[in-house]
């Protein structure tokens, strides 16, 4: 009996269950829907910039560099939307509406500041755009 007790006494004790520790699930990273382009935003600044100084072919060049791969819908409604102005201002009223049907089909709701309906210019070609969309 005594070599028993000794025998339980010497033996190692018996291995522990593994440590689970609970790992709380990643947090979900949202995706933004558009990633806005720094150099997309340069050449809108630009292209304004040119704009106001009276510019409007290098606008329009600047402007036009804008494309779909910048990621930013409203980068892109912005730059169509000068370069349109631009057109019009220069008496390219054909160039000036493919410019806003190219914004109307981009987004339906696409629409003009309340000024800028108005202007004697863009105005018509505008509301004619508008009218031929939502058809």
């Amino acid at each position: 009996m005594v070599q028993q007790i000794r025998k339980s006494r010497n033996s190692p004790p018996p291995p522990l269950p593994p440590v689970v520790e609970a790992v709380p699930a990643p947090t979900p990273v949202p995706v933004p829907a558009v990633v806005e382009s720094p150099a997309a935003q340069s050449a809108l600044n630009q292209g304004i910039a040119l704009y106001n100084d009276g510019d409007y072919n290098g606008a329009v060049k600047k402007l036009g560099s804008i494309g779909p791969s910048s990621g930013d819908k409203a980068i892109q409604l912005k730059a169509l939307k000068y370069m349109a102005f631009s057109y019009c201002v220069m008496g390219h009223q054909s160039q000036c509406r493919q410019e806003f049907d190219k914004a109307l089909k981009l987004d339906h709701s696409f629409d003009l500041d309340q000024g800028e309906k108005g202007h004697p210019l863009w105005g018509p070609v505008f509301q004619k755009a508008k009218k031929a969309a939502g058809k």
